[in-house]
């Protein structure tokens, strides 16, 4: 029984070892590197698609552009890979990525059998569907026996199911591996129906041919928490990833943005009246909160004035002043109604 309890407290400390030294690896190999490989979708508009100059752009670059601040101090040292629902996972499980960011939904079995880490939610999502106004239609429970364009191998696919079953709907879906390849089928007439996150949707339609001819209908049939995925057993990274995001949202709750983060860092110096000691601690002024996470004092400094808050990259990607025209609605501030929420920084 000695020899039993030794060997498995062997097994233990070995584990132990293993993930200490695993946790500081991927931090140590994108700073070797000098660059971080951010998993990216190959093109949705307003999250992760390449200008006509090749300059990438959306709510996903911004997170990547926001990590490579904080751990390089350069935002734009990042290299985009792009991927398609197929490819993401082995491109992260393989080491050929640091960080998916591409639009994907933190479920039990992605957290729990593929090899990953999930914690924080840069976009809270749900499903929806698609249809042209012509069809008449106003709700998804009327696609009784409708065509349905839908990307195979996501949850997208699953909740299709799903939904037909419980409203006994006989809908046919009509499966695609790549999403342009579905949006432009639904484009082209072969299915009555296009369904994927009510985000997608919103950003697909501004790639079809006549946008306004075209209607969301207003069931959300899934919940849908989009955010980064890491390597498992890797808490550190998991740390500057999931804290990358919060910095964000502090920063916006704080008012602190780009333009006025050199003014705000001034005016809480330190042993200044009336300082805020949040921020004091979120823009390094002290307690150096950085070295915690492996990295610099100014970390969050860094993410703020090279990339914005969290308010500021959803609205120059996503919000109403741009082709998507999407509310924050849950991804408004919890102050303001919203699900997004950071844990204080102290």
């Amino acid at each position: 029984m000695k020899h039993v309890k030794t060997l498995v407290a062997g097994v233990a400390l070995l584990a132990g070892m293993s993930t200490a030294a695993q946790a500081a690896s991927t931090l140590e190999s994108v700073k070797a590197a000098g660059k971080l490989k951010c998993g990216v979708n190959s093109g949705l508009a307003g999250f992760a698609a390449p200008n006509d100059q090749g300059v990438w752009a959306g709510l996903d670059v911004d997170l990547c552009k926001a990590i490579a601040a904080a751990v390089l101090g350069d935002a734009n040292k990042v290299e985009y890979k792009p991927s398609n629902a197929e490819q993401r996972f082995p491109l992260l499980q393989s080491g050929e990525v640091d960080v998916l960011a591409r639009n994907t939904t933190w479920s039990l079995s992605r957290d729990t059998q593929l090899g990953f880490d999930f914690r924080a939610v840069n976009y809270y999502d749900g499903q929806g569907f698609m249809v042209r106004k012509d069809l008449g239609i106003t709700s998804a429970k009327e696609l009784k026996g409708a065509t349905v364009c839908v990307q195979e191998g996501t949850t997208t696919e699953k909740n299709l199911g799903d939904f037909d079953k419980a409203n006994n709907l006989g809908t046919q879906p009509v499966k695609f591996k790549e999403s342009e390849q579905a949006r432009a089928a639904y484009d082209e007439g072969r299915c009555d129906s296009y369904t994927t996150d009510a985000s997608g949707l919103a950003a697909e339609r501004t790639g079809l041919k006549a946008p306004g001819e075209h209607v969301i209908l207003p069931e959300i049939i899934s919940k849908e928490p989009l955010g980064p995925a890491v390597r498992a057993g890797d808490s550190q990274w998991l740390d500057i990833i999931t804290w990358v995001h919060y910095a964000m949202l502090v920063a916006e709750e704080k008012g602190i943005t780009s333009a006025n983060v050199d003014e705000v860092k001034a005016k809480n110096a330190e042993g200044a009246e009336g300082a805020d000691a949040e921020v004091q601690r979120l823009l390094g002024i002290t307690d150096k909160m950085g070295e915690s996470l492996g990295l610099s004092r100014d970390w969050a400094y860094n993410v703020v004035k090279q990339v914005g808050n969290y308010g500021e990259s959803f609205e120059r990607n996503i919000g109403k002043d741009t082709p998507l025209a999407l509310e924050r609605g849950l991804n408004a501030l919890w102050t303001q109604g919203g699900l997004q929420y950071a844990p204080p920084v102290r």
